[in-house]
């Protein structure tokens, strides 16, 4: 880790995040939506949101998983990030989350609830801080992390993106 991820890591009170990375819980909204509410198979209540922060660093990424809620993804620091998604109609889209917009990078993106996704920093020897905000809010339980066998069974057109960002 470079001094400055270091620093991050420290001065944010960041962990090792499941997916890889590290991350900082800094929201947790107190109103709660009742499970009878929520549809989409949530277990039970959840608050009405959640946001974190992210770090990745070029030697590691998030591997492929997906959630139950729309994710937006907001840049702050660093490389820009690419967001590796398969879309709900089986589609790969390749975004950059970063301030050169003149290079079609985008400082927020939506990743919609039930796809496919994963991440990784664009730069060599670089890093990519950003901040994700959840909504219902985000629970472990709401989180499955892909295994590669199954999504290469299902996608095999995507095979070498597949390959990249999963771990199993």
């Amino acid at each position: 880790m470079n001094k400055r991820v270091k620093q991050i890591v420290h001065r944010l009170g960041m962990d090792p995040h499941p997916e890889g990375g590290f991350y900082k819980e800094t929201y947790r909204s107190s109103g709660v939506i009742p499970k009878d509410i929520l549809k989409n198979g949530f277990t039970g209540e959840r608050n009405y949101c959640t946001a974190i922060y992210f770090l990745l660093t070029s030697n590691n990424f998030s591997a492929f998983h997906k959630i139950k809620q729309d994710e937006i993804w907001h840049y702050y620091e660093g490389s820009s990030l690419c967001v590796h998604v398969i879309n709900l109609e089986g589609k790969y889209i390749k975004y950059k989350v970063g301030m050169n917009l003149d290079n079609g990078e985008l400082p927020q993106l939506v990743v919609p609830a039930g796809c496919w996704f994963a991440s990784g920093v664009k730069n060599d020897n670089g890093y990519s801080l950003v901040g994700c905000t959840v909504s219902p809010g985000f629970n472990f339980e709401d989180f499955e992390l892909a295994k590669r066998n199954d999504l290469l069974q299902k996608f095999p057109k995507y095979e070498d993106v597949i390959i990249q960002f999963t771990r199993n």
